[in-house]
């Protein structure tokens, strides 16, 4: 069992809480196997099983927004400090309110592909790939 992690090693690697690993085991969405002293164990597989996807953040900094909707900047409408973006993801159509400094960094335009992540009330967006 040496290419498993303990669930606070696994949680890391994967950008989630021990927690919400837990409840993925309960839920059927990861893999788990128990040590000889019944603890809960990930197997590497699992991880690069999660994580082999697109990259979630440019920046690789392990972002847990759940919610992500890549898509095309349709408009960007900026007025003093802030600015209104407005993204087409799919059928959605995601509106957020940022920085000017955010929409000048991120080189953000219309039809830029960009995405939008949605985490409680809050609206966060990155340039990217369009789906």
């Amino acid at each position: 069992m040496d290419d498993a992690l303990s669930v606070g090693d696994a949680a890391k690697a994967l950008g989630i809480s021990a927690d919400t690993l837990r409840r993925w085991d309960r839920g059927g969405r990861i893999r788990t196997v128990r040590d000889e002293r019944n603890q809960r164990r990930v197997p590497r597989a699992e991880i690069e099983r999660l994580t082999s996807r697109p990259e979630r953040h440019a920046t690789g900094d392990g972002v847990s927004a759940r919610n992500r909707f890549a898509g095309t900047v349709l408009s960007v409408e900026v007025t003093g400090v802030v600015a209104l973006v407005e993204i087409e993801a799919g059928p959605h159509r995601i509106t957020s309110l940022i920085t000017r400094d955010a929409v000048e960094e991120l080189g953000l335009a219309p039809g830029v592909a960009a995405t939008a992540m949605v985490k409680s009330t809050s609206v966060m967006v990155e340039r990217g790939t369009a789906a």
